[in-house]
Formats: structure tokens, sequence, C-alpha cells
């Protein structure tokens, strides 16, 4: 069988089409990616079908500071909509070619949604955060209502007439579990597999035996999130008790007594963390979770912030407000959140259980032979 994987250009929404494209390829089946270049032959191997230019759609050309609807409005009128037009002739292109008997579409890439319901073809969506599976829009009617309107106009354009672009019918691969994302209350049929996360790379090994704090924010890298850091460093200066390393992207942090790094084997460096804090991205969420570390989260904007709230619920972590905590808050939530390691342990079970890459595969087969 073939399956074409239609992406866009971020790396957290390939990262578990990486796992799953493995397994399928090891069953013997083909499989080929379809997305923006040059960037996404950077993040992927085998074959590649190009769907336009990555350039216009790089997550660095999105103005720093956008929070709210100024986000959500960003998001979707400067880069799903645009996306999706500049994508349909590419993914066209490569259905053409390749004649794959399943497309798999990232929520982010409607593109493949569009083309796989013109061919005909059953497609599944890859829902690589669970966030757009709560329905986060459903108590806000006008702003849902405008995303439809956007919807629409895409499927009037290229001829198609679909329900939601962002949900298969056929499936929606969910790459968290129930335990974290609670229960889908959408009407399309839902896998909950787990995430689906890199193995770990490289050794590491903390300096002593203290409890080790971890402090990330992603490739974060803006002035709020530099203030963030360096709050964070003067709490972990004084928890002695503690060993800190705080991940600090731009180099520009230095302290005695905290461990300043500008990158880390992340996997690795959680199987040894007490205590994690972060921004609420799904992956380095999914990656402390999957070792039992409870969290301390302070979502900046998209969809971490109801990841935080996904966190809370389940009685994994606590939650810090971004743009106000100071040194004595962070100081505050990393304490606290020691106390949650039982609801992060849940989680971490949650995930084994669930299958991941290969539970995924099975249910791509079945779409492809129902």
């Amino acid at each position: 069988m073939k399956f074409l994987l239609v992406v866009p250009p971020l790396a957290g929404h390939v990262a578990p089409l990486r796992g799953v494209a493995s397994v399928l390829s090891a069953r013997g089946h083909q499989v080929a990616w379809c997305g923006p270049q040059p960037e996404l032959s950077t993040l992927v191997s085998g074959r590649v079908f190009s769907a336009g230019d990555s350039a216009p759609f790089a997550v660095a050309l999105r103005p720093p500071g956008l929070r709210g609807f100024a986000a959500l409005k960003y998001l979707w009128e400067s880069y799903l909509v645009p996306l999706a037009d500049a994508m349909v002739p590419g993914v066209l292109s490569a259905v053409s070619s390749f004649r794959p008997d399943v497309v798999v579409v990232d929520q982010q890439a409607m593109a493949g949604a569009l083309v796989a319901a013109r061919c005909g073809l059953p497609w599944a969506t890859s829902a690589s955060t669970s966030t757009e599976l709560a329905d986060p829009l459903g108590s806000l009617p006008k702003i849902a209502s405008w995303v439809s309107d956007l919807q629409a106009g895409l499927r009037a354009r290229h001829g198609v007439l679909l329900g939601d672009l962002r949900f298969s019918p056929h499936l929606v691969l969910a790459f968290t579990t129930r335990a974290l994302a609670g229960e889908c209350r959408l009407a399309v049929p839902v896998a909950y597999v787990g995430p689906v996360l890199s193995p770990a790379s490289g050794g590491w090994a903390p300096a002593d035996d203290r409890p080790l704090v971890v402090v990330t924010l992603g490739t974060s890298n803006d002035a709020a999130g530099t203030r963030f850091l360096a709050e964070s460093v003067d709490a972990l200066a004084g928890l002695p008790s503690v060993r800190g390393l705080v991940v600090d992207p731009t180099g520009s942090l230095v302290s005695e007594s905290v461990t300043v790094a500008r990158w880390i084997p992340q996997v690795a460096v959680f199987a040894r963390a007490s205590v994690v804090v972060c921004h609420g991205g799904h992956n380095t969420v999914c990656e402390a979770l999957a070792a039992g570390v409870p969290l301390a989260v302070a979502p900046i904007r998209d969809d971490q912030s109801m990841l935080a709230q996904q966190v809370v619920a389940a009685s994994a972590g606590v939650r810090l407000r971004f743009d106000r905590a100071k040194a004595a808050d962070i100081r505050d939530a990393i304490e606290s959140a020691g106390q949650y390691r039982f609801g992060a342990e849940k989680i971490r079970e949650s995930f084994k259980a669930a299958g991941g890459a290969e539970e995924a595969a099975t249910h791509l087969e079945s779409l492809a032979h129902p």
C-alpha cells in the first residue's frame, strides 16, 4: 500500500509522523512526504514531493508578542489559509504521481484534505496536538463562525464539498491519550494512539544527586522569553536543595549556581528530572509526562494554554502566568509541582498502553482496506 503524508514545514507537526512512517515502511508499505520545500527535506528522510516554497511560511516571520485573538487571527489569515492555497497544486501533483491509497493530513496542512476530497481518496487527520479535539472555540460562537467562514472560502476556491478540514470523517489520529486530553466531543472517529516520541539521543547525567529541575521554553527566544528564563535562574538560585538547569537558546544568561545551556538532549535529560518548567508545547509536555515528571506550565500562545489546562485537570502539574511570573512565583510552582508526580505517572502509564506509532500504523492500514 502507498501512504502520502501531507505536512506543514513545522518540526513539531512532522515529528510524530516520522515514527509512523518508519513503522509503515518496516511493514513493507511505500511512504512519501509532501510539503513546502526546502524545509521539509531537512525534517524527514525518504521520498519528498514539493508543495510550494517554505520561505513565506517560516515561523520566524510571525510578529513577536501576539497573544489571544490576535495570535489566532494571524494563524488563520496569514498562515493556515495562505499555506493551504499555496500547497494545493503540489499536493495534486504528488497524488497524480504517487497514486497513494491513503493520504495522511496534518491539521495545519489543509491542502491535503482538499485534494484527498477532490480525488475521492480516504484520508486521515494527524492531530499532533490535542487541543483542537476539545473544540476550544465551542464557547466562542462568533470566532468559531469566523473560522468556519475562512474554511468555506477555501472549499469554494478549490471546488470541494466537505466539512471541517481539520477533522477527517474517516479517521483522526490523536497523538495523546484520554487520560491527558479528555474525551473528544466531535462527531468523528478518533484513535488515541499516544505520543510518538523521538528516542533519547546520547547519554546524559546530572553533576550531583540533587533533584533536577529543568526549565525550557522550546525555541522561544524573544524578550519575554529571556525575561522568564532570567526569573527562573533567580528562582533556582534560591533553591539550593535542587540542581537547576535552564535552557537558554540565546546564550545570554550566566549563573554561578544554576547550569545554563543553549540546548539539551531533552528526552535523556527529562528521564533524570524531578520537575520540568515549560511553555506548554505539546512535544515538551508529552516528553516530560512520558518520563512521569510533573510540570509547571507557563503557556505563551496558540494551543499552549489549553495544554496547560489539560495538565492541571489531570493533576499532573501546576500553571504559571508567563508574562507576570517572578522568581518567587516560579519557585513556588517548582516546590508545589512535585506533589503531582502521581498524576504525571498515571499519564505515563496511559502513554505506554496507547500503542504509539505501531497502533497509528495499524489504524492507517485499516483505512486503506476497510
